[in-house]
């Protein structure tokens, strides 16, 4: 295969949008207004079947922008023991930092007509029901709380999952369009139906240039500057949150720092807001050593980070596979990009949901960290804060 990158002003002097690039049935990974939208697949493959793939593809570009060329997009599953899932798009729009639009083909793939009006029906009704029973998502809850009582476990993150059932296909360009209103600082991503809002940086690497913003410790948001202002400094407070944190970002640094001459991180975490919940968080950033590591390696030994996961993770895995009592497939993994020197992004697949191929329903997942002061019913409450960020936008006209 041959691959073949130029500047859209090549072709036009229009500005795209890329979720009008991603429209219903493309793909999407984009940030403040930086990524790529792409129509097409010219190859599927698992992950070291994708890395092969990019090796053998004839392009040359020695000093293409970050995110330019060829690219394998996809998604790590929460079980790392299973396959994962990447595509070569056919073409790929990536917006780059400097502002710049670029278009890279496979095979001289002729461009697509973009279709910038999304479809402004919605379903005229919803019905929401449960996945996992209530009750086992609070006897897990309690089995975790048990087990970091009893000093088995740091901590485990228990999930649960919901549906929602429509009279009508669900327009994926529209709900995309209602994310980046709501979301336009998180990781927004659109593959195969499995479409997502994530703030949650896993990693990225840009030369030897390696980074991650690692969240665990949540609280709501109101709405009101005053009563937001006041949860935040309660969870800065938080030793319950304080710890879930801690356990998340020591894994993260211990992970990388062996790949890297230097690795910094933020003393303290911070708040990240965003649009109904707050987290902590900490950015680390680095420089990597010689031979770089690839940032899909890189991605497939933090994922699942205690975040997702828990730690001692093999334990935690064990626990969450006993009592969980749900598939998380994608759910708690990765979503994100590479290219064939090695660079890329990935988030943390979290505040999405998959769809099912007639877009009439919608998996949803939220969870949580659960150390020994954990409570059962606010752990529940804290899932619903969650997952009612994507059910807004899936559910509002």
């Amino acid at each position: 295969m041959k691959a073949t990158s130029f500047p859209l002003a090549q072709i036009t002097d229009r500005e795209i949008d890329l979720n009008d690039v991603a429209g219903a049935t493309g793909f999407l990974f984009v940030r403040e207004g930086i990524g790529f939208a792409a129509i097409g697949v010219s190859a599927r493959a698992n992950a070291h079947q994708a890395r092969e793939l990019l090796s053998t593809i004839d392009y040359s570009a020695p000093n293409a922008q970050f995110g330019v060329g060829p690219i394998m997009f996809g998604s790590i599953p929460f079980d790392t023991s299973r396959d994962a899932d990447f595509i070569l798009p056919t073409v790929t729009f990536c917006k780059t930092r400097e502002g710049e639009t670029w278009v890279t083909v496979i095979d001289d793939a002729p461009i697509p007509a973009i279709n910038q009006d999304a479809t402004q029906s919605s379903p005229a009704h919803f019905e929401v029901r449960d996945g996992v029973p209530v009750s086992t998502y609070i006897a897990a809850v309690e089995a975790a709380r048990n087990s970091v009582r009893s000093g088995e476990l740091t901590k485990a993150v228990i999930a649960r999952d919901v549906f929602v059932e429509t009279d009508a296909s669900i327009d994926i360009h529209q709900l995309l369009l209602r994310l980046r209103s709501s979301f336009g600082t998180s990781y927004r991503y659109s593959f195969d139906g499995f479409v997502g809002a994530s703030p949650e940086l896993l990693v990225a690497i840009h030369g030897d240039e390696i980074s991650s913003h690692p969240l665990a410790g949540t609280t709501p948001r109101t709405g009101d500057a005053q009563k937001d202002a006041l949860l935040a400094k309660q969870l800065l407070e938080s030793a319950k949150n304080q710890i879930e944190h801690r356990v998340v970002i020591d894994m993260v640094h211990d992970t990388l720092l062996p790949h890297c001459s230097y690795l910094d991180w933020e003393a303290e975490p911070s708040v990240v807001q965003v649009a109904n919940v707050q987290h902590l968080g900490t950015q680390l950033m680095g420089k990597l050593s010689e031979p770089h590591i690839h940032v899909l390696d890189a991605a497939l030994a933090l994922s699942p980070t205690p975040a997702l996961g828990g730690f001692p993770r093999d334990k935690a895995l064990q626990l969450i596979a006993q009592y969980e009592g749900m598939d998380r497939d994608k759910y708690g993994g990765a979503i994100g990009w590479f290219d064939a020197r090695g660079n890329g992004v990935f988030a943390v697949a979290i505040r999405c949901a998959q769809f099912n191929d007639s877009r009439t329903q919608a998996r949803l997942f939220a969870g949580g960290g659960i150390v020994a002061d954990s409570d059962p019913q606010e752990e529940f409450a804290e899932t619903q804060a969650k997952l009612q960020a994507m059910l807004a936008a899936i559910t509002r006209p």
